[in-house]
């Protein structure tokens, strides 16, 4: 197997793309669409408007499909964001409480056979190690098992981001990093990002060090965009931008085939997001009860293979 990849991709930044990036995205777009109208499962609608910000995430697959390099592949969507952002944010490094949930996105990295091919195999399935949530509540503490408790280990970077957001407000280290060196190999995924906040408004940029086009990508976009909410929220500040720098940004070679069904499809509307909590507290003990989606409108759902 292999996969197409582009390498050093610079930043996405909504500000910063351009009205002619935009024309081509549209046009490539267009242009296959029209190439292609035979296979098109849902009718196609009237063009988008031309600064829809989806356009930049289609311009960039489309740029890897046609310009990247092949390198060997390392092998009910909105419900799933809403429910694995509080599964990091509790520090969890088990994939059996949102496996049990009905949500399966980490059950491959938490499964027998991976776990064995990546020699931990002194780890009881659904155990990921020091993933996302620990680096976030704990970053530091000594990684053991997913059943220990760590409380008060670590440096807890999710409450010190909160409380510099609450008090420090234009300190320009607000940074949460879920990278650790120090645990590198010790767990079954390996991201960081940083807010700010001026005038009143919370703005987040995320660096992903590698970045999966078909799949992870849009996953994260939602997450790290739902985070900035809830930060905003319990610190009583206005959602702002969200900035997204990646860096090996690649498409794996069995995405190809779903991605130019995807980029045959016009973008639609964005939702609104409604918090249903009063203003303050803390993010810890969310639930999907917690969220309203306002007018999401998806387009039918495009099966691709998480790899891992």
């Amino acid at each position: 197997m292999a996969s197409a990849a582009v390498e050093s991709m610079p930043p996405v930044d909504v500000a910063n793309t351009n009205a002619s990036d935009k024309a081509a995205a549209i046009d490539n777009a267009l242009a296959y669409n029209a190439a292609t109208t035979s296979s098109i499962s849902e009718p196609v609608e009237p063009p988008a408007d031309p600064n829809h910000e989806e356009f930049q995430y289609l311009k960039l697959i489309r740029d890897i499909l046609d310009n990247g390099e092949h390198r060997p592949d390392s092998a009910d969507f909105l419900r799933a964001v809403l429910a694995e952002l509080p599964w990091f944010i509790s520090g969890s490094t088990s994939s059996l409480p949102l496996s049990e949930a009905g949500i399966k996105i980490w059950d491959g990295n938490g499964s027998r056979a991976y776990l064995d091919s990546i020699g931990l195999t002194e780890r009881v399935e659904g155990d990921l190690g020091p993933v996302y949530g620990f680096q976030w509540r704990h970053f530091g503490a000594k990684y053991v098992d997913a059943q220990t408790d760590y409380t008060g280990q670590g440096v807890d970077q999710l409450a010190e981001v909160i409380h510099k957001l609450r008090h420090t407000p234009y300190d320009r280290r607000i940074i949460l990093s879920a990278w650790n060196p120090a645990d590198r190999g010790h767990g079954a995924a390996a991201k960081g990002q940083e807010g700010e906040k001026p005038k009143g408004h919370l703005h987040c940029q995320l660096y992903q060090r590698s970045c999966d086009m078909g799949l992870g990508v849009p996953f994260n976009i939602a997450s790290y965009a739902l985070l900035t909410h809830m930060l905003a929220h319990v610190c009583d500040l206005v959602p702002g931008t969200f900035t997204h720098t990646m860096g090996d940004a690649h498409v794996y070679l069995d995405h190809m085939e779903a991605l130019e069904v995807q980029l045959e499809r016009q973008p639609r509307e964005f939702p609104g997001l409604e918090i249903k909590r009063e203003k303050g507290g803390d993010v810890d003990g969310w639930t999907l009860e917690d969220f309203e989606v306002v007018g999401y409108k998806p387009h039918k759902g495009i099966a691709m293979k998480m790899s891992v």
